[in-house]
């Protein structure tokens, strides 16, 4: 088939990838413009154009998907479909409209839960234990479209939204190369969504990164995770503000105060929330990198008995 690529962010990298070594014929990518990026704010391109500029293909950089100019464009083109990936705009009825075989989409929930921009952070927020990836046919509506095929996966323990989303993200380019051939062989059927069933997955805010200590000890353990790598999960002391990455989490008794450092050495902090504690194995203080536990301490040292959350 002649497909057109929508994609910007780096979830949408193996769909391309995959879409690059098939039979496809791969008619060009349109990808976000370039945005500064970094302390030097140097216009940096998107990972899915960093990989269309080595494979020679052509690249459209609309500032909105659905301007009238950019639609010419897209007609003139005439894919036979278009596959959009963590694209970040949404897009019209008239460029849903655009490729007769109609607008693939890699979406990285098993709908209908978790509809939205954040779908994969917010599971592992909302403290579920399987995800995965589902493909399924645009429409007008966030997320709303028929299914196409689904493939699932476990929320593991030690699971953050970054890892999870590197191994959902080669799981949604395999599905997604098996949801085209089923579309070619016509071998698949698109079933509608039970919207009674749906929930949503709105867009990550840092203030929501907020670590509380007297809330529930997982619900503290999932907030971690789920915000890392990005914005990062935080907590104040001394003035300063420190994101905690990788914990794990200890179910038992703890008479000290929620957010307690019970103990702090190279292996980690041992921070006290109801019911348990957290070992907290990465930090990272501000204007300063993510560092493990025993490097931290060597500049930072934290003595038992001091409370995160205060200062």
């Amino acid at each position: 088939m002649k497909v057109l690529f929508l994609g910007t962010a780096e979830f949408a990298r193996p769909s391309l990838e995959a879409l690059l070594a098939s039979s496809h014929e791969l008619m060009g990518v349109v990808t976000q413009p370039d945005r500064p990026r970094g302390r030097g704010q140097k216009m940096i391109p998107s990972p899915v154009k960093a990989i269309a500029l080595k494979a020679s293909l052509p690249i459209y950089q609309p500032e909105k998907v659905r301007d009238p100019a950019f639609l010419k464009i897209l007609e003139a083109l005439r894919p036979e479909l278009m596959v959009v990936v963590a694209y970040g705009q949404i897009l019209s009825p008239a460029v849903l409209a655009v490729p007769p075989r109609g607008c693939v989409n890699v979406h990285g929930s098993l709908l209908p839960k978790y509809r939205g921009a954040a779908p994969i952070a917010r599971a592992i927020l909302g403290g579920e234990s399987r995800t995965g990836i589902t493909t399924m046919f645009m429409d007008p509506g966030m997320d709303t479209g028929p299914i196409l095929l689904t493939e699932e996966t476990e929320i593991g323990e030690e699971d953050s939204a970054g890892s999870l989303q590197d191994r959902l993200s080669r799981i949604g380019a395999a599905l997604l190369l098996r949801t085209l051939e089923g579309l070619e062989r016509n071998t698949i059927t698109p079933r509608p969504q039970d919207h009674s069933r749906a929930s949503y997955a709105p867009k990550i805010e840092r203030e929501e990164g907020r670590i509380c200590w007297t809330d529930p000890a997982r619900q503290v353990f999932n907030l971690i995770r789920a915000f890392d790598p990005f914005p990062g999960a935080f907590t104040r002391f001394s003035g300063r503000t420190l994101k905690l990455f990788r914990p794990r989490l200890m179910e038992r008794e703890v008479k000290e105060p929620p957010g307690t450092v019970l103990e702090a050495s190279g292996e980690g902090l041992r921070i006290a929330v109801p019911g348990g504690f957290l070992l907290v194995r990465e930090i990272q203080a501000e204007n300063r990198p993510r560092m493990g536990a025993a490097e931290f301490l060597r500049g930072n040292p934290l003595p038992g008995g001091v409370r995160l959350g205060e200062g």
